[in-house]
């Protein structure tokens, strides 16, 4: 099953382009995987709904190298817990219930 098919079982529509911008990143290594979060956060920090689907992403990218590439899943950890932080730190009220709602 895909992401996108996980995403849509799941009752949630991509609104983004961040799995496969991260996707394309982890073929070229962890330089192009902290390069791809910087830009990606930096422009849609402030969109919540973005945000939240950045948290999403990187939380399955973590699933997806954990066994075969902990490298890979280290990184995708600690960019997944800044964001989170972040997102905790920033959101308020109706954008930090759909964070929640969206990530529970």
């Amino acid at each position: 099953m895909t992401f996108r098919e996980f995403m849509a079982e799941n009752g949630y529509e991509l609104q983004t382009t961040f799995w496969s911008d991260f996707s394309i990143a982890d073929r070229f290594g962890l330089s192009a995987i902290r390069d791809t979060f910087d830009r990606a956060f930096e422009e849609w920090k402030e969109n919540y709904k973005y945000l939240t689907e950045l948290v999403l992403v990187l939380n399955h990218k973590i699933w997806q190298y954990y066994e075969t590439r902990p490298d890979i899943a280290s990184l995708y950890n600690s960019l997944w817990e800044k964001t989170c932080q972040y997102a905790a730190e920033n959101l308020k009220d109706d954008e930090l219930s759909y964070y929640y709602d969206v990530t529970d």
